[in-house]
């Protein structure tokens, strides 16, 4: 999930290109044969890197901001394949426009809306596109903070984020952490994390020890 919501269509051909070296398989077609459901479609979808690019239509956006509102209350299969079809397919810059009008419409912030209507893993990868959409550092910091706090602190998590976004966005993701949970990220990862490994995570961090 982390990796398919948060990706470029740029970046999603060159995962695929590495994932058929890498393994002399299609990630397609593995992620056909491995999930089911909407959740399967959905993935699908973003694995192909097909989303549009270019500026908001404001008409257009009041018309996906309904049709988002119809799938949150009719939840039939039609309506979860035109949510998905919305989240997968519009601009960036589309989509803020109908989170924008979906809440006008309705009364309700779109996250919230999601997490009422739906469940299980379609739930969380519509909320991972929705954030990835608004700021992929800010739900990267919110993942990390799951991770550490909710889960035990989930080893593969913190590694893939810390490592993937180690030269991309890290600094950004560091400050969003901070900004919203009062603790920097080197701090939580210093009091979960020990020994080498701890060592290694925090040399990562090594931008945030001011704060710690």
């Amino acid at each position: 999930i982390d990796i398919l919501a948060s990706r470029t269509n740029e970046e999603m051909y060159l995962i695929k290109e590495a994932y058929c070296m890498e393994y002399s398989s299609d990630l397609l077609q593995d992620i056909y044969n491995e999930t089911s459901g909407h959740f399967r479609d959905t993935l699908m979808s973003l694995a192909q890197g097909i989303r549009e690019q270019g500026y908001a239509d404001p008409v257009r956006a009041a018309q996906d901001a309904m049709v988002l509102w119809e799938a949150c209350q009719q939840k039939t299969g039609q309506h979860k394949t035109m949510l998905q079809m919305i989240l997968c397919s519009r601009s960036y810059q589309q989509l803020w426009t109908v989170f924008q009008q979906f809440q006008t419409i309705s009364g309700y912030e779109i996250v919230d809306a999601i997490r009422m209507c739906y469940d299980g893993y379609f739930q969380d990868l519509c909320v991972a596109i929705i954030m990835c959409v608004r700021e992929r550092a800010s739900y990267f910091a919110y993942r990390l903070y799951n991770a550490i706090h909710d889960l035990g602190f989930h080893n593969k998590t913190v590694i893939q984020i810390l490592v993937s976004r180690s030269e991309v966005d890290l600094r950004v993701i560091r400050q969003r952490y901070k900004e919203r949970y009062g603790k920097s990220l080197y701090h939580d990862v210093k009091h979960f994390a020990s020994g080498h490994y701890g060592s290694a995570l925090l040399a990562i961090l090594a931008g945030d020890v001011e704060d710690y």
